[in-house]
């Protein structure tokens, strides 16, 4: 199935998402050391580095979970990405963060692997920007989504070949940074052989690059195919 851009006005935000712009975020170097914190607002006005993570969750059928961000957030409203992407606390590891996430946002459980990082930089319109290291992690669901619906508008499996089409046909439906990822955690997936680090470019002027330690494709989860 092809998902469409929905063209619904924006919500006006809850008062736990303005709570959470003035949240802290880690603030790292280029090679993902901390060097400090900052407002997550802030980071994405002045474009500093953070740490981030984003999972990717499939089931035993090989189905893979989008959501839909809630149309009150406060950039990429209605635009459909991977399961979960958020930042950790200072301090907290991005594997905890991903485990929080999954339950915050979704209320579900789910076996974790880390797959690679993805260091990138994305405009995400109204004058912000994403500029994140962010840890991608590819899941097996141990149960079913149960979103927040102030993080969540909807969510959908789907068959990975549908979501690859979806990419192709509607771009614009899509987050900067699934579309960025997506391809990679697909053949994080399919193949043990990956290089030291790439760099890509989307047609849109996004870039990353994909940063792996020696051992991480060894521990995806068997269930993924």
């Amino acid at each position: 199935m092809i998902l469409s851009l929905l063209t619904m006005r924006r919500q006006p935000a809850s008062a736990n998402q303005l709570n959470a712009l003035q949240s802290l975020v880690e603030c790292v170097d280029t090679r993902g050391n901390a060097v400090g914190t900052a407002r997550k607002l802030d980071v994405h006005i002045d474009g500093t580095l953070h740490r981030a993570i984003s999972v990717f969750v499939f089931n035993d059928e090989g189905l893979q979970l989008l959501q839909q961000r809630a149309l009150g957030k406060y950039h990429a409203p209605g635009l459909w990405s991977n399961s979960v992407c958020s930042h950790p606390f200072p301090g907290e590891s991005p594997r905890e963060a991903a485990h929080r996430r999954l339950k915050e946002e979704l209320g579900m459980e789910a076996e974790l692997c880390e797959a690679f990082v993805m260091r990138y930089r994305a405009d995400v319109g109204e004058g912000l920007v994403e500029h994140e290291y962010d840890h991608v992690f590819v899941a097996r669901a141990l149960s079913e989504p149960q979103p927040d619906p102030e993080e969540v508008h909807a969510v959908r499996w789907m068959a990975k070949e549908d979501v690859v089409l979806a990419l192709r046909r509607t771009p614009e439906a899509f987050t900067p940074w699934f579309r960025l990822a997506h391809g990679e955690v697909l053949r994080c997936l399919d193949s043990f052989q990956h290089d030291s680090a790439k760099i890509m470019l989307t047609p849109e002027g996004d870039t990353a690059t994909f940063i792996y330690a020696a051992d991480h494709y060894g521990g995806l989860p068997s269930a993924i195919g």
